[in-house]
């Protein structure tokens, strides 16, 4: 069954790649969608020759994007670029296709993400991209710090830290520390479940919008447990001081309850979600464009992480 690649929904006649409703998503005056006039190792190519001029930085490589609207294209910019394009890695098996899933079981747990979605190459590999949520319209910007940056730390540093501080970062900065606690607990449940075991520092943000300061939309979430096969950590960050073998005490009893000071209610509450939304979850693995190998990975490690969160189904 073909899908547009931007909902996962299934193409109607006269639609070829792309559906309507996903390219409305990107803008309501958008009626096709060129495939990138690269293939993935010209634009592996350009995202090195880039690198330096461009704001985005990562160890994955990168490419800063605007939306022609009226040509139906992504054109890259080395400045004042409105989307993220990341390419295939030879080195790392389907990242895109990976990306963008994850993405889409977070936003099934209430994680808000930006639109993203896959744009075909010209080899006919699949690009993931992202709309950068810090621009506004007109060049205008929203103030958004990473974690490293608040506490301190850099690029080289980003894993001298733990999960304890991470949440006195929140506690310090939040607007309402008692809502962001809630859902810095949400994302570590989820990058947990979903073997996101590189979330270090830089990829936590908080954003300023209006007078609040809160967790800005996720991004880089990625099951790079399935990618790795043998990686050696659960968590990026050290919890209760440990980072694999993690267990619902430390998760939850431990980090939710007691480190976080959340109330059984609220976790019962944020566990019942996600104990709602694995349904959609399988759904959304077998509708992904991931190969079928790298979704039976993918199933068996939730189930795997679930059994040891004991209860959540």
């Amino acid at each position: 069954m073909r899908r547009c690649p931007i909902t996962y929904e299934s193409l109607q006649a006269g639609e070829s790649t792309y559906s309507l409703r996903g390219l409305r998503r990107l803008s309501r005056a958008l009626s096709d969608l060129e495939d990138l006039p690269y293939d993935a190792e010209e634009q592996l190519r350009e995202a090195a020759q880039r690198a330096t001029k461009m704001s985005i930085q990562g160890v994955q490589p990168k490419l800063s994007a605007k939306l022609l609207v009226k040509e139906g294209r992504f054109a890259i910019v080395d400045r004042g670029g409105e989307y993220i394009l990341k390419p295939p890695n030879p080195r790392f098996p389907c990242l895109p296709e990976n990306e963008d899933l994850t993405m889409r079981l977070a936003a099934q747990v209430g994680i808000e993400v930006p639109v993203h979605g896959l744009v075909r190459s010209r080899d006919g590999s699949w690009t993931y991209f992202i709309r950068r949520f810090d621009r506004l319209s007109r060049g205008r910007k929203l103030a958004v710090e990473d974690f490293a940056q608040l506490a301190g730390r850099t690029r080289q540093t980003k894993y001298d830290a733990s999960m304890e501080q991470v949440a006195a970062l929140v506690e310090r900065f939040a607007t309402f520390p008692v809502v962001e606690k809630l859902e810095l607990l949400r994302r570590t449940l989820f990058c947990f479940l979903t073997g996101g075991e590189d979330m270090h520092l830089k990829n936590f943000s908080l954003i300023t919008r209006g007078p609040r300061v809160q967790f800005s939309p996720a991004y880089d979430l990625v099951n790079s447990t399935i990618v790795l096969q043998r990686a050696r950590d659960e968590l990026a960050l050290p919890l209760h001081g440990r980072q694999r073998n993690l267990r619902r005490q430390d998760l939850l009893e431990y980090f939710g309850s007691e480190r976080l000071g959340l109330s059984p209610g609220a976790i019962d509450e944020m566990l019942e979600k996600v104990a709602a939304a694995q349904p959609e979850w399988d759904c959304l693995i077998t509708a992904s464009f991931l190969p079928e190998v790298l979704k039976d990975s993918y199933r068996e490690l939730l189930r795997e992480r679930r059994e040891r969160l004991a209860g959540l189904r």
